[in-house]
């Protein structure tokens, strides 16, 4: 049952390249960090001196966590597994990918100065282990929320299928919509077309490169990818016991990217998961080969992390959603939640600051209307009195004794063509005396 399983896994787009089982559990501190070559080209080692992961804690969502693996032992929360419908998130018999992505994000190592084993990119961060339920058409809403309902700030997603549910597509939303951050894996066929969930708008899609920093010959393009990590010969932990690996893939990459996340989380807790996005993309470098490509390009993205420089570099913030695709509707079940998530400010923070945003912007303009009726008034007042005053020097308009104004020459009132002439008051005893026409003005030049 195992073995069919990972086969119909491995068929839906891969949960990674090529593995090849390598190091035992005796391996030597020195050789086995040494094969660990990503760490190097990421400048771990540096960026630890920054950031562990601390405080972060990264949803992995696949075939189960060797939680009592000597390498994740405590650093591995408790899960679920949506497979078997319990708490128990283990990995079948043969699974070894989930604790491979596991460790490639949050792995400790063992041994005196934890120099021995296997370290990953966020040594302090912590795993939310979530087993996927593979059987049928299943997809991953169900586990996207869980993830997001018990705290994680980041998801890692090393698997896909080529199935576009709609309610994945409304958990993708739901999570970025908490501020939680998903990275997924863009496939490993070597093809110009990208699967799901790595598809999905609000996604981090990642692509694989090699020790040279060039694109990874089977690492799947699409305009969804936005960033690239090492994707070849990556030693990892693995399952049972406390057995190593190295795999090739980008779900590697992916997990490595998730790490480097952790480490930004720890670092800007009030960053939103597209700010970290940015930084990470604002950071990213391009091979030598590579220079002068659009980006981002559908190989490459905005280029392969750089952990140490998206911590320490001088980056703006950014808007709220970064690189990712802003999704176009919340759908209701993303409502506004009141408590923060782990990375940051949670919706109802936001939802507070437009609230706040929109008031501001209904006082500005009930401000500015009470001053625009307050112009138009004195406006009314300076012209009725410049009428009065007029009349009261000129006898008013086109009546005895008016002046001329402005240079110009009295007009005699029958020249109006509208006015009437008065009427000897002994002809009609009650008509009143003559009034101005309405609305009549000095004539103008």
């Amino acid at each position: 049952m195992a073995f069919t399983r990972t086969v119909r896994v491995l068929g839906a787009t891969a949960l990674t390249g090529a593995l090849i089982l390598a190091a035992a559990p005796s391996a030597s501190a020195d050789q086995t960090r040494s094969d660990q070559w990503a760490l190097d080209a990421l400048q771990a080692k540096d960026a630890w001196q920054v950031s562990k992961g601390k405080g972060v804690t990264v949803a992995v969502i696949d075939d189960g966590v060797n939680a009592e693996h000597q390498d994740l032992e405590g650093n591995v929360l408790e899960g679920k597994d949506f497979w078997d419908g319990d708490n128990d998130p283990s990995p079948a018999s043969g699974d070894d990918h989930g604790t491979a992505m596991a460790s490639l994000i949050a792995a400790h190592g063992h041994g005196a100065g934890a120099t021995d084993g296997v370290i990953g990119l966020a040594p302090e961060a912590k795993i939310l282990p979530i087993r996927w339920d593979m059987q049928g058409e299943a997809g991953f809403a169900d586990e996207i929320r869980y993830a997001v309902d018990h705290g994680a700030s980041i998801i890692n997603i090393s698997v896909s299928n080529h199935l576009d549910l709609p309610e994945d597509r409304e958990a993708v939303t739901y999570a970025l919509t908490h501020d939680v951050l998903i990275t997924v894996a863009a496939g490993n066929e070597g093809v110009n077309r990208i699967d799901f969930p790595a598809k999905y708008p609000g996604v981090l899609t990642v692509g694989g490169v090699d020790e040279n920093g060039v694109v990874w010959s089977k690492s799947n393009s699409g305009p969804e990818v936005l960033l690239t990590a090492p994707a070849t010969r990556i030693v990892s932990a693995s399952s049972p016991g406390n057995a190593l690996r190295r795999g090739t893939g980008t779900s590697d990459a992916t997990a490595l990217v998730s790490g480097a996340a952790a480490l930004l989380r720890s670092k800007f807790p009030d960053l939103t998961a597209g700010q970290i996005a940015n930084r990470l993309t604002k950071s990213a470098v391009l091979p030598a080969s590579a220079k002068g490509l659009s980006l981002p390009d559908e190989k490459y993205g905005y280029g392969e992390i750089r952990p140490l420089a998206a911590l320490t570099e001088d980056i703006p913030a950014g808007s709220k959603y970064g690189p990712l695709k802003a999704p176009t509707s919340a759908p209701a079940s993303a409502s506004p939640s009141a408590a923060p998530s782990a990375g940051g400010k949670s919706d109802a923070d936001y939802a507070a600051e437009a609230e706040q945003a929109d008031q501001k912007q209904t006082l500005f303009l009930v401000v500015a209307g009470v001053i625009a009726l307050a112009v138009l008034a004195l406006v009314v007042f300076l012209i009725v009195k410049r009428s009065r005053r007029d009349k009261n020097n000129h006898g008013g308009p086109g009546g005895p004794g008016g002046y001329p104004q402005y240079g110009q020459q009295p007009v005699p009132p029958q020249q109006y063509p509208y006015q009437q002439q008065p009427v000897p008051p002994q002809q009609n005893p009650y008509q009143q005396p003559p009034t101005p026409p309405h609305g009549q003005w000095p004539p103008q030049q």
